[in-house]
């Protein structure tokens, strides 16, 4: 490449993965920036945030398409995430962003959605620009299928309206619609890949820097009364009352341990929690560990998490070998957590110490934009007819 390409990752910021693949892009010289519609739940820091609150539907929707406009002419690539596109997606008639709304609004929105969702993906490639889709969660899961292929999931504890038919009908569509146009399409869920093109590739978060989350000084296990700590964003989707029910259930039998349920923070107040802590019980559903987890694991604390094992098949090669996680289902959680607390408690230091050197070899956002580089600089270059 004779200039650094220019990047937009856009229109979200879930779990600060495209902030942190945005950073760590530039860190490699290249023109990278994360523009989100909003701002994050968290207060995670944003390159741009294109709808500030207080902004009306009005200057919202004008704000998008100038957005469109900036990506036909001022970018190389176009790195979606969450399955979303800048144009708008339409949702089921019972989907609770449009029940809130008045029936007029209701229908006015499906039918704008429904005349341009996706279009911006034909606009840029006859303008040459690549594009690049990244699915983060339940931007691809669908109820039906982990109901009908996996033993277990988030589709069997969370409430009915979570994963609806007509909304799983719809992720497929969208899967479909992408495949035949992006260039590239990218997981952070390996349960993800059973439901996504062939040709997608499993993708680790990079969302968490090792350089900025150093080990404290205080190691797992030393203080008197081990801290443990669960931190949910949906209680039915972690699998939150498997973890209450086996944590009350070891404090009854007298095993002397301090238990935080994290929530209602923001991003730096938890933090200072995630640093104390001695040991973290991840989500015990999804098959798999999430961006918190890699947090606790940089900060060099065990995690306890559901691996789910027929997707390990996706993972790149050595990564499974590596992964430090300690196995938990809904079932055994009360087991494991014991063994961790009593049996294990000697270990839980040297554990804490593989989990950060899985981060830095695994979950490293230099690394990781590295490969993400090289994808960017070939789809280019076969664009260009270099």
């Amino acid at each position: 490449m004779t200039s650094a390409l220019r990047v937009l990752h856009c229109p979200t910021n879930v779990g600060d993965h495209p902030q942190g693949l945005a950073r760590a892009e530039r860190e490699l010289g290249l023109q990278s920036r994360l523009v989100s519609f909003k701002e994050h739940a968290f207060g995670y820091p944003i390159d741009e945030v294109l709808w500030p609150a207080g902004i009306g539907q009005l200057r919202r929707e004008f704000r998008r398409w100038q957005l469109l406009r900036r990506a036909l002419r001022e970018f190389d690539v176009i790195h979606f995430n969450f399955g979303s596109t800048i144009m708008p997606q339409r949702f089921s008639a019972n989907h609770t962003a449009l029940t809130s709304r008045p029936r007029l609004l209701q229908w006015f929105y499906r039918s704008y959605a429904a005349a341009f969702e996706f279009r911006d993906l034909d606009w840029l490639k006859r303008a040459g620009v690549a594009t690049v889709m990244c699915y983060q969660g339940d931007d691809a899961r669908q109820g039906d299928y982990c109901r009908e292929h996996f033993e277990l999931s988030i589709a069997d504890e969370v409430d009915a309206d979570y994963y609806i038919p007509a909304d799983d009908r719809l992720k497929r569509e969208r899967i479909a619609r992408m495949a035949g146009v992006v260039d590239r399409v990218y997981s952070l869920n390996p349960d993800l890949l059973h439901v996504l093109p062939e040709n997608a590739q499993f993708l680790p978060y990079a969302s968490v820097d090792p350089d900025d989350w150093q080990p404290p000084e205080m190691k797992p296990g030393e203080r008197d009364r081990p801290l443990v700590i669960h931190a949910p964003t949906h209680r039915g989707a972690k699998g939150t009352r498997f973890v209450v029910e086996a944590v009350n259930r070891l404090q009854q039998q007298g095993i002397e341990f301090e238990f935080v349920l994290v929530e209602g923070m923001s991003h730096a107040e938890a933090r200072v929690v995630y640093e104390k802590a001695d040991v973290l019980i991840d989500q015990l559903l999804a098959g798999w560990y999430g961006g918190l987890a890699v947090e606790l694991m940089a900060l060099g604390k065990p995690v306890i998490a559901y691996i789910r094992p027929e997707d390990l098949k996706f993972l790149p090669p050595g990564m499974h070998a590596d992964l430090p996680i300690t196995q938990a289902t809904p079932t055994t959680i009360e087991e494991v957590l014991r063994h961790v607390l009593t049996d294990d408690r000697q270990l839980l230091a040297s554990t804490g110490a593989q989990c950060r050197q899985f981060v830095e070899r695994w979950h490293n956002p230099r690394t990781i934009a590295q490969r993400v580089r090289d994808d960017y600089e070939q789809i280019v270059r076969k664009i260009r007819g270099e």
